[in-house]
């Protein structure tokens, strides 16, 4: 599996997540928690600098940022 974004919702104690995975059973994975309001806010950010860039790779370019501090 690709590394992605993936929403989740906090219920009673809970992370559900709101689409699909394919994930084995017993898999374990990395989960950073961050609002979507926090997301927002640093995409934006980063909007500018990246000219015309949109969303999807934005998002998809701060996911690997991510993974390159590991």
């Amino acid at each position: 599996m690709l590394s992605r974004v993936v929403k989740a919702r906090y219920e009673k104690g809970v992370l559900k997540l709101l689409e699909p995975v394919e994930l084995r059973e017993g898999e374990e994975v990395i989960i950073r928690l961050e609002t979507y309001e926090d997301r927002i806010r640093r995409l934006r950010k980063y909007r500018g600098i990246l000219g015309k860039a949109g969303r999807e790779e934005i998002e998809e370019l701060l996911l690997e940022a991510e993974f390159e501090r590991l």
